[in-house]
């Protein structure tokens, strides 16, 4: 489990695509602090395990599967990435709950500053959309974040200094695929909403 709270920019290495052995090798510090071989670290929000680890960095197997439905299939060498280590079982939980399974992904509409904070709307699927609350919580690239607005086809959220200089939002560009998880705990209550309604 992963909270959405993003420990450090990463950058990729190295990624090895085709034939037997598909891999991701990424460049970071923070996470290799107490890294073993079989942990969990979320990469945009996509849950990978630890293969391989040094000094420098640690790689992942990547499935085919995981290319084509993130948006980790459009990553190259340098690509920033958001990493945040599984928590502890006596971490403090500063976001939401993440499970690092992605629903699906969203292209970014537009990007409008506002003051301090930026505006970012994203474009994404119905399916994906009827997860999304005005308030609730949404997974960006691995990063927890609280919904302003909502459309029938996408929603806006409001990004602060901090969050653009720490994380890939600030890297970010009109076009761009980002990785969507919707709220687990929200889903699951409105998924019973629906049931005690199609019941009456």
């Amino acid at each position: 489990m992963f909270t959405g709270i993003i420990e450090e920019l990463g950058k990729v290495q190295r990624i090895t695509r085709g034939g037997k052995q598909q891999r991701i090798t990424i460049s970071c510090s923070k996470v290799l602090e107490d890294i073993h071989m079989g942990d969990s670290i979320a990469v945009n929000g996509v849950c990978l395990t630890v293969v391989e680890h040094n000094a420098n960095g640690f790689s992942a197997d990547v499935m085919n599967e995981t290319f084509s439905r993130s948006s980790l299939g459009a990553l190259g060498v340098g690509s920033p990435v958001d990493l945040e280590r599984a928590m502890a079982a006596n971490g403090r939980f500063g976001g939401h709950i993440v499970s690092g399974h992605i629903d699906g992904t969203g292209i970014i509409k537009s990007i409008r500053q506002d003051g301090n904070a930026v505006w970012f709307e994203i474009r994404t699927d119905g399916k994906i959309m009827e997860g999304i609350v005005e308030k609730g919580s949404i997974t960006i690239d691995g990063i927890s974040l609280t919904v302003a607005v909502v459309s029938y086809d996408s929603f806006k959220v409001s990004i602060i200094p901090h969050t653009l200089k720490e994380t890939v939002l600030g890297h970010k560009k009109i076009g761009d695929v980002v990785n969507l998880e919707n709220d687990v705990v929200l889903c699951q209550d409105l998924v019973q909403i629906k049931m005690r309604g199609s019941a009456s």
